[in-house]
């Protein structure tokens, strides 16, 4: 299991997603667009969510304390490396 962290209009939601190896960037995009649109995501509920809503949206992969995988999508921000 892998947990989708999604950072979409001032709001952020963990979501827990069955992911069978290594899924590409754009990849997560997409799954991110349609389980939004679903209502899939607590507390997010955008009423025209557009098709590239997540493309100029970084994709961060890390490992949680557990071993657990974290996948967060996430804005870009104008400071950091």
């Amino acid at each position: 299991m892998t947990t989708l962290n999604i950072t979409y209009d001032g709001m952020s939601a963990d979501l827990p997603v069955e992911m069978d190896g290594h899924v590409s960037d754009m990849d997560v995009r997409r799954i991110a667009v349609e389980v939004v649109r679903s209502g899939g995501v607590p507390g997010m509920r955008p009423a025209h969510l557009r098709d590239d809503a997540f493309q100029n949206y970084v994709v961060d992969r890390f490992r949680g304390p557990r071993g657990e995988d974290r996948i967060y999508l996430r804005p870009k921000v104008p400071f950091g490396a």
